[in-house]
């Protein structure tokens, strides 16, 4: 008799497709029928792997935020402040990761919108990511006082508000010269 459970790994295959299927879809009216049938499942076995639709979601929330944090793991932490939002921001204007960051754009928004259910705290646990990611780039004296924190919060807000516009327009050069620009001013 074997000791390997099917399901954790059907599970596990299912959100693979599903999150391949949000990313190009969105989240925004998500349907289990459609997405049941673009992934070769039912329905019915979406809501025995992951308990509701609210549950899918929440596995899908929770991919997508896996899936940036390690993509942020590379960003330099030795070079400062500004090299680690130049770095950050080379990553978030790269075309092969828009559909990553829509996906991250709607659910921030749901999250906004939306208090309870699957959305609930993604919102802010991802500010929380990326003041984390800023803050490895600082020196351990400036890190921990509340000129760092307002230094890095600065250049999240420049971060987030450039990813907006660029996902908004597609113009690249306008939005990376405008952040080049705020960097360059934000200091070592």
């Amino acid at each position: 008799m074997s000791d390997t459970n099917p399901v954790p790994d059907r599970r596990e295959q299912l959100l693979t497709l599903a999150y391949a299927y949000v990313r190009e879809q969105g989240l925004t009216d998500l349907s289990l029928r459609p997405l049941a049938a673009a992934i070769g499942s039912s329905p019915r076995v979406l809501l025995f792997l992951f308990g509701s639709k609210d549950g899918l979601i929440r596995a899908l929330l929770a991919r997508a935020r896996a899936d940036e944090l390690a993509l942020l793991a590379g960003t330099p932490a030795t070079d400062g402040l500004p090299a680690a939002a130049s770095a950050v921001w080379g990553w978030l204007s790269d075309e092969e990761n828009r559909p990553l960051l829509r996906l991250w754009v709607e659910a921030y928004a749901r999250s906004l919108t939306g208090r309870d259910g699957p959305w609930s705290g993604f919102a802010a646990a991802t500010v929380a990511d990326w003041l984390d990611v800023l803050a490895q780039a600082q020196p351990a004296t400036e890190r921990d006082t509340p000129g760092g924190l307002a230094a890095r919060t600065a250049v999240l807000a420049v971060l987030r508000g450039g990813l907006l516009d660029l996902l908004a327009t597609g113009d690249t050069a306008r939005t990376t010269a405008a952040i080049s620009s705020s960097i360059a001013r934000a200091g070592p």
